[in-house]
């Protein structure tokens, strides 16, 4: 079985975001407004991606100023295993 996202962070000149890849990119719009409850995010985008062996498009979540990115990570990767697990009991 595939998994359903990987993310990673990743540091820009400009600040450090999380990129989630999901395995089926018909979700990203479902999980933009998952994500978007959490009240430590400034912003999350869809963005294409460029690369090899990668998604076509990534989720890229920015995160409000002072926000622990290595603690936020933990607790969107939670979050997601959570939403996928309820989406394949259903």
């Amino acid at each position: 079985m595939n998994v359903p996202f990987r993310s990673e962070i990743r540091n820009s000149p400009n600040q450090q975001t999380i990129k989630i890849f999901l395995g089926e990119e018909s979700l990203d719009e479902k999980i933009k407004r998952h994500l978007a409850r959490f009240d430590e995010i400034d912003f999350i985008e869809i963005r294409e991606t460029v690369g090899q062996n990668r998604a076509n498009e990534n989720i890229t979540v920015f995160l409000k100023e002072g926000v622990d990115i290595i603690k936020m990570k933990s607790i969107i990767d939670s979050s997601l295993w959570w939403y996928f697990e309820e989406d394949m009991v259903e």
